[in-house]
């Protein structure tokens, strides 16, 4: 589905990645592992289309995608749900969820999609006129994920969905993502909470200072040593 290869993107001088080569399968989650600093965020939002790699290539779904405008990137089938979630504050979970059905594919469906998202998500039915602003940390995370799918994704990149929430509350969090996981979407995924993001992986990559170390399945992650006392606290 998704294929990056030899990507390195630079911000000004500073190169941020290095020949970075990763993939997505149908319907597989993959997560990146790694320090604060490593260019995860970097990856996602250049397979976004919010940056601009110096050199490599991105193919989605057999067409190359880098340079193409960030618009079309989220025609194609793409969404990006960064860092926070940048909802709209003041505007009532209905109207955040709606904004994500602007494709034509998807207002025509929007409705139906609606529907689906609330049997998914009780909770955003509940609150469906309560402003986003007044809702919790992990309540307008999911509100977040939930408005990506809107647009009838076929990949969902995911920026650290547990970032600053309770431990009670992480949990909570990537449930939301193994339901999502279930009903078969790709997912692109970077999250600190290492041990219980590769639980929900398929596979994983481990990148720091902006070059991938290592590539493996869940139980290869689990197992390394390295990666136990680094990342995962065992």
């Amino acid at each position: 589905m998704l294929e990056v290869r030899d990507l390195s993107v630079f911000y000004g001088e500073f190169q941020a990645l290095f020949d970075i080569s990763l993939r997505v399968s149908d319907g597989e989650t993959v997560i990146t592992v790694g320090p604060n600093g490593a260019g995860k965020s970097t990856l996602l939002k250049t397979v976004s289309g919010l940056l601009l790699p110096r050199s490599g290539n991105i193919t989605f779904l057999g067409k190359r995608i880098e340079g193409l405008p960030a618009h079309a990137i989220v025609e194609m089938g793409i969404t990006h749900v960064p860092e926070g979630g940048r909802l709209f504050p003041y505007l009532t979970v209905l109207e955040n969820l709606k904004i994500g059905s602007y494709l034509p594919r998807a207002r025509s469906e929007s409705e139906k999609i609606l529907k689906e998202i609330y049997q998914l998500f009780p909770i955003l039915d509940e609150r469906k006129k309560q402003l986003a602003d007044t809702m919790s940390g992990g309540e307008r995370q999911m509100l977040a994920i939930a408005r990506c799918l809107m647009s009838r994704p076929k990949l969902i990149l995911l920026d650290e969905p547990s970032s600053g929430l309770a431990p009670r509350i992480v949990s909570r969090v990537l449930e939301f993502v193994h339901q999502i996981k279930s009903k078969g979407y790709a997912i692109l995924m970077v999250e600190q909470n290492v041990r219980k993001a590769l639980r929900l992986s398929d596979r994983a990559y481990l990148m720091e200072s902006g070059r991938v170390h290592k590539e493996g399945t869940q139980e290869s992650f689990f197992q390394d040593p390295y990666i136990k006392k680094a990342y995962i606290g065992l």
